[in-house]
């Protein structure tokens, strides 16, 4: 029973910052490799960013120097930082982990940037 939940999505003006949470149970990230997604409406969803298990961060180009993605083992929670927000951050957040078990999601929480 693997359940990813993620929380802290709302709204905030350009410029502004807010921080993700996705918290886990059933499977333990730093074991893991975990993805921040995120889906627009109308668009594909697309990668944000990654945290490999030996906690190395990666991110898409458009987030670079942005995000900041980072992992609390004693809370089992992955966080995703985002400052100088855009209105193009807007969008559906979703945690992500795959494994040789499955491919698990969070039921996502949404970001709105306004200008």
């Amino acid at each position: 029973q693997v359940q990813l939940v993620e929380s802290g999505g709302g709204l905030v003006q350009a410029g502004g910052s807010l921080t993700l949470s996705c918290a886990a149970s059933g499977v333990t990230f730093s074991f893991n490799n975990v993805a921040w997604y995120r889906q627009a409406p109308g668009k594909q969803r697309e990668l944000v960013a990654t945290i490999t298990r030996a906690g190395f961060p990666n991110y898409t180009g458009s987030v670079k120097g942005r995000f900041t993605i980072s992992r609390d083992n004693a809370k089992n929670t992955v966080y995703l930082r985002m400052d100088s927000l855009k209105p193009e951050d807007t969008a559906v957040y979703y945690c992500n982990v795959r494994n040789l078990v499955g491919d698990y999601w969070g039921q996502g929480t949404q970001v709105t940037v306004s200008s």
